[in-house]
């Protein structure tokens, strides 16, 4: 039976300070990503783009979390169509746009799935909250609210957070983090892999160990921003970071969480066409979306 892919676009740029990632759906979609998913025996159902407010006819509310009142309104939309593709049975490919709408991923899947397990690739750690982001940027809190550290945090509809176990979370390829996120991370039972444990250790290591920790979970959703790899190779992302993955390690680290078959759901998010060169980063998205859902060389 062919399997379908639920494309669901979320052009949201309200998340963070650097306009140009509200085109990612576009540039990915343009990039040729529901063809090469063809190629690979799925039915696509590109269901278009969740609505989002512009960011100038929009009030920024509290500087500790900027436009946060408007995230979760395009999140609650998000959360429901991510619920309504989970019951039907399709995989779920969401195509950002910045980090928070991952809000309403996780919320989708825990109200279908309950409580699940988070595979983060990104070079930022994304755990701060209102009371600990020096920016006040939302795409930069995502993950803690997702586990439950923001207190007082939810979608209208539900469900309650966390909507991820900690024992049964990773993020991959940190390599800028706040104090308050180290202080907060050490504490907890998240699995966070520095690019220096990749450099001495090695992609596969990595890789293996947040596969096991996510084993036997309701859900595990894999989170790709496009800023853990190198700016060499993807230099149109929302927050670059010197110092990240290579083309083939990034290429390695979703391939061996499709052989895994622990790619339950997909987002793909940060990808900036405004600092991009001719689309690249754009393309490899597309090349790392194919690769993470079962595209091989041999």
């Amino acid at each position: 039976m062919t399997r379908r892919i639920a494309l669901i676009g979320v052009p949201l740029d309200l998340g963070q300070g650097r306009r140009g990632v509200d085109m990612g759906p576009s540039a990915i979609r343009y990039a040729g990503l529901a063809e090469r998913l063809r190629t690979l025996g799925y039915e696509v159902d590109d269901r278009g783009d969740i609505a989002v407010p512009r960011a100038e006819a929009t009030d920024p509310g509290d500087a500790g979390a900027k436009y946060l009142e408007a995230i979760c309104a395009v999140a609650a939309e998000v959360a429901e169509a991510v619920e309504r593709a989970e019951r039907a049975g399709d995989l779920v490919l969401v195509l950002g746009g910045d980090h928070s709408l991952a809000l309403g991923v996780f919320a989708g899947l825990a109200r279908v799935h309950g409580r699940g397990a988070a595979i983060w690739l990104d070079a930022h750690a994304d755990c701060n909250t209102p009371g600990t982001s020096v920016s006040g940027n939302v795409h930069g809190m995502p993950l803690a609210m997702a586990l439950g550290w923001s207190d007082g945090f939810g979608l209208a509809g539900g469900p309650e957070t966390p909507w991820i176990d900690e024992e049964r979370s990773a993020i991959i390829g940190a390599r800028d983090l706040d104090e308050a996120e180290r202080v907060r991370l050490r504490a907890s039972n998240v699995a966070v892999h520095t690019m220096t444990e990749i450099d001495r250790h090695g992609m596969e290591r990595v890789v293996r160990s947040a596969i096991e920790r996510a084993q036997g979970a309701p859900f595990v959703h894999v989170s790709l921003d496009l800023d853990v790899v190198d700016p060499q190779w993807a230099p149109g992302v929302g927050t670059p970071v010197r110092g990240g993955i290579s083309f083939r390690e990034a290429h390695l680290a979703v391939e061996l969480l499709s052989e895994a078959g622990v790619v339950g759901s997909l987002q793909i998010v940060e990808v900036n066409p405004i600092l991009d060169r001719e689309n690249a980063t754009g393309e490899l998205a597309v090349e790392l979306a194919c690769s993470a859902l079962g595209q091989r060389t041999l």
